[in-house]
């Protein structure tokens, strides 16, 4: 099979050769490389972290916002064989020393700001900080060094012998860890070069416009895409509804991916003249809500969809323009996916189950969790690896995400989904968010339901209002008996919502009951018809 390289070093030398003087990264308020320009900067931190001695196969951290010294630490440490290992620049306290603990990693390069949290925690088997600033934290046995060591001269780069492979490990992406310990997903150049490469909606035309951070999986494809696609890629901080469409414009964006929450709020915002004044073509959006489709017809673009998670390489997508709304995706071709019970025993289109899948090539998805074998052979079991997530497949193919399986919940012999219960508690006037978990009742082996509810500003939710408003939106056995209203929901600090925390602290002083209301709800009794 004839495919386009894989790993760094090759594909930026053949962009360099063959597109020299065209753009391929541009940061907001810094500065634009060529790919020519691209290629002597990672060849010249490439030389600064040998001359480091950084060797192949080590794993460095990177703990930095977004800009040209994160990019260049992924490029770069790939360039050598070493493996970029990212840290969220929000972390501190006992998950920032479990991921440098976890990671067994020497050597750190760190924003000077975030490098005096340090000094707080214990840093494991840290040797070298490397530090972009003038901070200077006082570490014992740490040896600091100031980033403009990175910047080597390109000439004395020395490419690794013999190359880097496609199995080899690029990238260690701790995950959130929303019920337990963050895991560090181990990921080889195949697996991220078959996940940028499943982004079918782009081509080598295409500019990014990447919102992601580093840290993150969609930050790293963000500039893996412009790399393996042959396109450009413009890295921004965050997003902001107020400054997209200016971004767009500014820098002639073509694609970008938009979370379903990033949808809405853009699709809040007053319509305007110029709605379809503009350079975008396609956008992906996931999930894909109702307010996809509003945004294809409103904006004059095309939509797309897909479902991802950091160990796979986009199993599912869709577009343009899907119909099935709510999918995320038909099943790409080199996958299989299997719905299945809690005994991996396949359940038949229409009904719930875990997804679990396999490749038809080797490499192409996580092989495994840093450090963690447990983990893995759980993942891993039977020969598939399970997502943890529950689907339903229509009869036409499309899958439908249904809930996380430890957030479901099973009540009077029912199971239910959380992420149905609160899509309808959000479509209630004046709920900024909620989480619904399922907490022990003393009469009953099984679940209650609790939503956590955030109401907006100034806004008091009547809880009795809420209930006769779900019940005509939701069976019976799905509606909450308790509501708990919060100023906002406890959240990981890659924004996901840490149901755990609520399910642990379970029904609290504050919550209201509604059965204690008197509003007891029951199944409604048909008659048969002959």
């Amino acid at each position: 099979m004839n495919r386009p390289p894989e790993t760094i070093g090759p594909r930026l030398d053949e962009l360099a050769a063959e597109r020299s003087e065209e753009e391929a990264i541009l940061f907001i308020n810094g500065p634009t490389w060529s790919w020519a320009e691209l290629q002597a900067q990672v060849r010249a931190n490439a030389a600064g972290l040998q001359a480091m001695g950084i060797v192949r196969g080590e794993l460095v951290l990177s703990w930095l916002p977004n800009g040209p010294l994160a990019v260049l630490n992924l490029l770069a440490l790939n360039l050598i064989g070493a493996v970029y290992v990212p840290v969220n620049p929000a972390y501190r306290g006992g998950v920032l020393e479990h991921v440098i603990a976890s990671s067994g990693a020497r050597r750190m390069i760190a924003h000077g700001t975030l490098s005096k949290r340090l000094a707080q925690v214990n840093t494991a088997a840290l040797e070298t900080l490397v530090i972009q600033g003038p901070e200077r934290p006082e570490l014992p046995g740490i040896t600091l060094i100031d980033a403009s060591a990175l910047a080597g001269d390109p000439a004395e780069f020395r490419a690794p012998d013999p190359a880097v492979r496609p199995w080899d490990l690029q990238m260690v992406i701790y995950t959130s860890g929303t019920t337990g310990p963050s895991k560090g997903v181990l990921s080889s150049y195949r697996h991220a070069w078959r996940s940028a490469m499943e982004f079918r909606n782009v081509g080598s035309g295409d500019r990014n416009l990447a919102m992601m951070p580093m840290f993150h999986v969609g930050g790293v494809y963000g500039v893996l895409w412009a790399l393996h696609h042959g396109g450009s890629v413009v890295v921004v901080n965050s997003f902001r509804a107020a400054d997209f469409w200016s971004l767009i414009r500014r820098y002639q964006v073509t694609t970008t991916g938009l979370l379903g929450s990033m949808a809405e709020l853009l699709m809040a915002t007053p319509p305007a003249p110029d709605d379809c004044d503009h350079t975008l073509r396609s956008v992906l959006i996931a999930p894909f809500g109702p307010a996809a489709l509003a945004f294809a017809e409103r904006f004059g673009v095309n939509v797309f969809t897909e479902f991802n998670m950091t160990e796979l390489s986009v199993p599912m997508f869709a577009g343009p323009n899907p119909s099935a709304v709510g999918t995320c995706g038909v099943a790409r071709e080199g996958v299989e996916l299997r719905l299945v019970d809690e005994h991996d025993v396949e359940v038949p289109d229409g009904d719930v189950g875990e997804l679990m899948l396999r490749t038809t090539e080797p490499w192409e998805i996580s092989h495994g969790y840093l450090n963690a074998p447990d983990a893995t052979a759980r993942a891993w079991r039977n020969g598939w690896f399970h997502t943890g997530d529950l689907f339903r497949r229509d009869a036409a193919g499309y899958y439908y995400f249904v809930d996380r399986a430890k957030d479901a919940l099973r009540r009077r012999g029912e199971n239910i989904s959380s992420f149905e219960v609160e899509s309808a508690i959000r479509a209630y006037p004046g709920v900024v968010d909620v989480a619904v978990v399922g907490v022990p009742d003393d009469a009953q082996a099984e679940d209650e339901v609790l939503a956590a509810i955030v109401p907006a500003s100034g806004v008091v939710i009547d809880p009795i209002a809420l209930i006769e408003f779900l019940r005509e939106r939701l069976a019976h056995f799905m509606v909450p008996r308790y509501l708990r209203m919060l100023p906002d929901l406890p959240r990981t600090h890659t924004s996901k919502v840490e149901k755990h925390r609520i399910r642990a602290e379970g029904v609290t002083a504050n919550c209201w009951d509604r059965e204690a209301a008197g509003l007891r709800l029951k199944r409604e009794q048909l008659e048969a018809r002959t």
